[in-house]
């Protein structure tokens, strides 16, 4: 913890912060000094590093996992007449990457002791879409807080009804499911991480999706590159020369930088060392909040959560204690989150058919959750604080 570079010396608590390293500071100053700010050797290397990591053979690099998510649903060939189904208890761009591909957007409400897509739920959902004619080309799980989903469950139904499976483990690089890395994507066709500030590495801003099949690889980078290709092998046309290279579809400029994948490079050497941490600072809240009328959101049987996210769920069925929970511990510079509104609860989901009370579950849990601060370089006095301010709000 020598190493920690604190850019925020006030008081306030945040529920999620950046750690930066001395290391990673060269490491970012050293692709600065180099001849490559972009599109050099660094960002493969990242990839390389990725691969590894989570034993996928494949991963593609971009400037955020909203990048990530569009690409891999174009990659999958998601369009107009298709239905895309998720998670109402996520970031909305868990949604909106189907949106962006012209497709319909539909949501399936979360198991309430996980607060994780319900499997039963979803079994019930594709038995009535496969009547009526309207089954999901693509269903996006989201590994909430850093749980993984019931994923092999998931998959054994994605071969029953067909859909494809792209996981938003936006949450959860350093998590394992039955023993093995979320990311290896052995029960899904692609898996995208974030490396937002706030999530368990950075690369300042970043995203990344990893698969095993190279036909899916080929297409996303293609899409994150304007659609261009430079490989001889792949030319539609003849090439007169070392100069010539091919648009072959509509892409977008979604590329990563070398500087942001060397600090990722940087931080992923201390994922580990960071997701153990996490993990110390959830037990100490779980054991020493028991007497208080709230409860955890549980882990998945056979799962290690990164805890991206500790998220506490109050006792109470009345919606004004949370508000007043909430409130009071933000007065006292501690800044817990709501993660997340329902996404078809948000105005532009309201325009196109949602309404309350579609998705029960997930609208409860956004009446009585919350997330405590949870990261790299928290204080054990700043923790201690949070959970004596709850004790003192909740008990008086």
């Amino acid at each position: 913890m020598e190493n920690f570079i604190d850019n925020n010396s006030d008081q306030f608590i945040p529920y999620g912060k950046h750690h930066i390293a001395k290391e990673d500071i060269s490491a970012v100053t050293n692709v600065l000094r180099s001849s490559y700010l972009t599109q050099g050797k660094t960002v493969p290397k990242f990839e390389e590093e990725i691969c590894h990591k989570v034993n996928s053979k494949f991963s593609v690099a971009v400037n955020s996992a909203t990048s990530a998510l569009h690409i891999a649903c174009l990659a999958l060939k998601l369009s107009k007449g298709d239905y895309l189904w998720t998670s109402p208890t996520t970031f909305v761009a868990s949604a909106n990457c189907g949106i962006y591909c012209g497709a319909k957007v539909d949501f399936v409400d979360i198991d309430p002791k996980t607060g994780l897509l319900s499997v039963k739920e979803l079994e019930k959902k594709l038995e009535n879409a496969k009547k009526n004619g309207k089954l999901p080309k693509i269903l996006i799980p989201v590994h909430l807080a850093g749980n993984p989903c019931e994923m092999e469950e998931i998959s054994k139904l994605s071969n029953k009804f067909g859909f494809k499976i792209i996981e938003d483990a936006s949450h959860a690089i350093g998590s394992n499911y039955r023993g093995e890395s979320i990311g290896n994507c052995k029960y899904s066709d692609i898996t995208i991480f974030s490396f937002h500030p706030v999530k368990i590495i950075t690369t300042a801003e970043g995203g990344i999706a990893t698969t095993n099949d190279p036909l899916l690889a080929k297409r996303m980078k293609l899409f994150r590159s304007h659609g261009i290709t430079k490989e001889d092998s792949d030319f539609i046309n003849h090439s007169p020369g070392p100069w010539f290279y091919e648009q072959q579809n509509i892409g977008f400029n979604y590329r990563m930088s070398d500087i942001h994948a060397a600090l990722g490079l940087s931080q992923l050497k201390r994922l580990d060392e960071i997701t153990f941490y996490r993990n110390i600072i959830s037990k100490k809240y779980m054991e020493l909040l028991y007497d208080l009328p709230l409860s955890f959101l549980e882990i998945t049987k056979d799962s290690y959560s990164s805890f991206h996210l500790v998220v506490i769920r109050l006792n109470s069925t009345n919606r004004d204690l949370h508000r007043e929970v909430f409130i009071r511990l933000r007065e006292e510079n501690i800044g817990v989150q709501l993660h997340y509104m329902p996404v078809h609860l948000q105005p532009y989901y309201q325009k196109i058919g949602f309404k309350k009370g579609d998705f029960p579950e997930s609208e409860f849990y956004a009446n009585n959750a919350m997330s405590l601060p949870v990261y790299y370089g928290l204080k054990e006095e700043e923790q201690l604080k949070v959970i004596k301010s709850l004790k003192k709000i909740i008990l008086n």
